[in-house]
C-alpha cells in the first residue's frame, strides 16, 4: 500500500536514529521512493551515508546549503513528499513543531509542506511523561499530525516505561493499515488522509464478531423511581457504527438512550445492571472482541414492590454490589479480546493502568468527565493503554474516536492473534 509513494523519513536526534536506517529499508523494499532528511544532532548517531545507500539518494542536511538548495530547494522537497514521516521524533523536535519553529531544514519543511505528518516518538520515559511534552503531543494531533507511539519496554538508559519508538516493521504496518500511498505529486492533507484511510480500511475487522454494551443502567428503587448516571450511550453506539463500517460482525447491548438504533445485525436492550450482566455473558462465548463502553450501576438497591410514599422523616438505601461485567467476561472460557472503558474526574492514567491489570484486561479506554467531556456532549478524548503501550486520542467527535479506538483495538488484535486464524 506504500508502493510508488514519496515518504520523506525524516531523523531526529536520539539514539534510535539507528531504527531509521531499518525502516529506510523497509520502506524503500517496499516500493516506496524514500529522501532522508537529518537533523545536525541525527548525524551524531548515524551517519549520512548509512541512509544515503539505503535510499540511493543524497541525505539532506542544512538548511542553507548551497549545493543541496540547488539540486532541490526545502520548498520543492516539500512539495514532493506525499507524507512526511519523522522517525524518531525527540521531545526537542516535538516541541520544536507545537511551536512553529523553522530553525533547521526537517522543521522548515513541516511547516512548508501540505503533505500529511506522521511521527515516530522517542525519549526517555521521564520525558515522555512530562506535562510539556503531552501538551505538545496533544496539540500536534490536533492540528493533524498522526503519531505512531511510542512504544512502552526497556530503555538505552535502563530504565522501563513508554517512550521506545515503535519497531521499523510496526510503523510499516501503521502506513499500511492508513493506506498512505499517493500518485506522486498528489497534494493531500490530514483530513483528507483520514478520510481516504476510513475509505480502504474498511474490512480491517471483517469476519469479526464484536459485542459491545452502551449506555446506562437503571437500577429500581420502586415501579416509579431508579437509580442511573449521565451516560447518553453516545460512544457505545458511535463503536457499533465504526465496527460495522470496518466490516465486523456486530451485537450491541444497550442500556436506556435517546438515540436512533444502528445498523448492527442484533441489539439487546436492557435496564437493569444484572440484566446488562445476563445479556452479556450469555453472547461472550461467540464474540471475538468483547467492548464494554456501557456506564453500568456499581450498586443496586433491594426495590420495593409498591411505590414508596414521602413521609416526613428522611430515607436510607441500602445498596448492594452488582455483578462485574467486564471481569466475568475477561475471565470466561472461550475468552473474547477484552476491552475495557474508565471515566475518571482524576489521576485518569493510573487508575486506567489499575483497572487493565487488575481485571486482566487487553485493552483500556480512559476518559475524563467534566469540563465538557465524558457524558451528554458530544465530543470526548481518551488515553488508551494496554500491557505494553498507550496513546492518548485528543478531544475529538465520538464518531471520529470510534474509529480511531477501533484501529487500535483492530491493531492489538491482530497481533496478538498473528500465527491464528482470527476467523
Amino acid at each position: 500500500m506504500v508502493s510508488g509513494t514519496h515518504i520523506l523519513l525524516g531523523v531526529t536526534g536520539g539514539i534510535a536514529a539507528y531504527k531509521a536506517a531499518e525502516l529506510a529499508r523497509l520502506l524503500r523494499g517496499d516500493g516506496a521512493e524514500v529522501r532522508v532528511v537529518m537533523t545536525r544532532a541525527a548525524a551524531e548517531f548515524v551517519t549520512p551515508l548509512t541512509f544515503q545507500a539505503l535510499s540511493g539518494h543524497p541525505v539532506h542536511l542544512h538548511w542553507l546549503d548551497r549545493r543541496e538548495e540547488s539540486a532541490m530547494d526545502h520548498i520543492r522537497l516539500a512539495r514532493w513528499a506525499d507524507v512526511i514521516l519523522v522517525a524518531p521524533a525527540t521531545a526537542d523536535f516535538m516541541a520544536r513543531l507545537s511551536l512553529g519553529l523553522a530553525d533547521d531544514l526537517l522543521a522548515t519543511l513541516c511547516l512548508a509542506t501540505t503533505a500529511p505528518i506522521i511521527l515516530a516518538p522517542a525519549m526517555n520515559q521521564a520525558m515522555w511523561r512530562n506535562p510539556a511534552t503531552r501538551d505538545n503531543a496533544a496539540l500536534l494531533q490536533r492540528r493533524g499530525i498522526r503519531l505512531l507511539g511510542p512504544a512502552a519496554g526497556e530503555q538505552a538508559c535502563g530504565e522501563i516505561g513508554p517512550g521506545r519508538m515503535l519497531e521499523p516493521a510496526d510503523i510499516l504496518s501503521a502506513l499500511r493499515a492508513e493506506s498512505t500511498a499517493h500518485p506522486a505529486g498528489e497534494m493531500v492533507n490530514p483530513a483528507s488522509l483520514a478520510a481516504t484511510a476510513d475509505s480502504r480500511s474498511a474490512g480491517r475487522l471483517q469476519g469479526l464478531r464484536i459485542l459491545i454494551s452502551a449506555g446506562p443502567t437503571r437500577e429500581p428503587i420502586d415501579p416509579v423511581r431508579y437509580l442511573s448516571n449521565r451516560s447518553s450511550g453516545k460512544m457505545g453506539y458511535a463503536l457499533a457504527e465504526a465496527a460495522v463500517a470496518l466490516g465486523a460482525e456486530v451485537t450491541l447491548v444497550t442500556g436506556p438512550t435517546a438515540l436512533p438504533e444502528p445498523p448492527v445485525r442484533h441489539c439487546v436492550r436492557v435496564e437493569s445492571a444484572q440484566a446488562m450482566y445476563e445479556a452479556v455473558l450469555s453472547r461472550a462465548g461467540a464474540a471475538d472482541i468483547y467492548i464494554g463502553a456501557a456506564a453500568v450501576a456499581d450498586y443496586t438497591p433491594e426495590p420495593a414492590p409498591h411505590k414508596i410514599k414521602k413521609d416526613a422523616g428522611d430515607m436510607t438505601l441500602t445498596l448492594v454490589r452488582t455483578r462485574d461485567i467486564l471481569a466475568a467476561v475477561a475471565q470466561h472460557e472461550p475468552r473474547p479480546f477484552t476491552v475495557g472503558f474508565a471515566a475518571e474526574t482524576r489521576d485518569l492514567e493510573a487508575y486506567a493502568r489499575a483497572k487493565l491489570s487488575g481485571k486482566a484486561l487487553d485493552l483500556v479506554a480512559a476518559n475524563r468527565v467534566g469540563d465538557g467531556l465524558g457524558f451528554e456532549v458530544d465530543d470526548n478524548a481518551l488515553f488508551v493503554c494496554w500491557p505494553d503501550g498507550e496513546i492518548h486520542l485528543p478531544r475529538a467527535p465520538k464518531t471520529t474516536l470510534a474509529h480511531q479506538l477501533l484501529h487500535l483495538i483492530a491493531d492489538r488484535y491482530h497481533a496478538q492473534h498473528s500465527t491464528q486464524d482470527p476467523r
